[in-house]
């Protein structure tokens, strides 16, 4: 590859000069250097987290307004987003539809490439409204290269109603940054496999989606210090966490706290409700949905009441 052809391309599709002799290295020269080029990928965050923080007040706004958070992407970048919003629901007890990921081609394209619907600039639009996309709600557009038109064309439509709209992309002035209102772009540089955004790229990305859900259902009030106060106990594992929580929350030994878990019914959320305001499950319950299930408003709200 000449260096005019190398500069004309984004940085994610460039040959990595380290990794050149990749089809000839040893194995653990091969896991050396991936770990080496990954080490890059935390530092590249680092120096977009203002961008980040500004990106979680504005879905924080858009959430507290009755909005929804979206991600859309393609291929990998799809995925992520569909992996980070199927998260949201276990972790926080959060409804589906308050945070949503949408891939091109649909969710067999969570498992099988579907490469070509990629370049359908239109289609995200039909996507988007088949789930009643609105002003009201924020979207993630998820990119690697910044340019895939599927993505871009979301992120167009999106803003085009006044939608919150977020580019998250490696190539800084790409397409999809001069299209978002907020453009988050960590720049890992190219990867050890030449264009395989899988690596280098989609790490930064899982790390940045990581911090927009969490930071913003942090904000919204779906933790308690630095637990998940309400996940919903639907397996063992799940449950055994619920009767920590319950401990640590409220002081109470391992069969109280297994006692009020049984109460609810098997959910936290319910449990810390009926335990700390005294009220009965039904009126927990209630509570909690009129606060859109903040165990802290729901308390409020039935210690007023009471």
């Amino acid at each position: 590859m000449t260096p005019d052809t190398r500069d004309s391309l984004p940085v994610t599709e460039q040959e990595n000069p380290r990794t050149t002799n990749l089809s000839s290295a040893s194995t653990a020269q091969i896991v050396e250097l991936m770990n080496e080029e990954d080490a890059l990928v935390a530092p590249a965050v680092s120096r977009v987290l203002g961008e980040v923080a500004t990106a979680v007040d504005g879905i924080v706004k858009r959430l507290q307004s009755g909005g929804r958070l979206f991600y859309i992407g393609t291929g990998t970048s799809g995925r992520l987003g569909v992996l980070d919003a199927s998260e949201c629901p276990p972790t926080f007890g959060v409804s589906r539809e308050m945070v949503q990921g949408v891939i091109a081609g649909g969710y067999d394209a969570c498992y099988r490439a579907v490469e070509a619907s990629e370049d359908n600039a239109d289609a995200s639009r039909v996507d988007l409204e088949a789930r009643g996309f609105t002003a009201k709600d924020a979207l993630v557009g998820i990119a690697a290269s910044g340019r895939t038109p599927y993505t871009v064309g979301a992120v167009n439509y999106a803003r085009s109603l006044g939608a919150f709209t977020i580019a998250l992309t490696c190539v800084p002035g790409s397409a999809i940054t001069q299209a978002a209102e907020v453009s988050i772009v960590p720049v890992v540089g190219p990867e050890v496999l030449t264009g395989s955004t899988r690596l280098k790229a989609g790490t930064a990305q899982k790390l940045v989606l990581n911090m927009l859900s969490t930071a913003t259902m942090v904000r919204l009030g779906y933790v308690s210090g630095n637990r998940m106060s309400n996940l919903q106990a639907r397996n063992v594992k799940l449950h055994d966490r619920a009767v920590r929580i319950l401990q640590a929350e409220l002081g109470l030994d391992k069969n109280a706290a297994g006692n009020a878990l049984d109460n609810a019914q098997g959910d936290l959320r319910v449990a810390l409700v009926m335990t700390r305001s005294g009220a009965t499950r039904e009126e927990s319950t209630n509570a909690l949905e009129r606060a859109f299930w903040k165990v802290d408003e729901a308390v409020k709200a039935l210690s007023t009441k009471h």
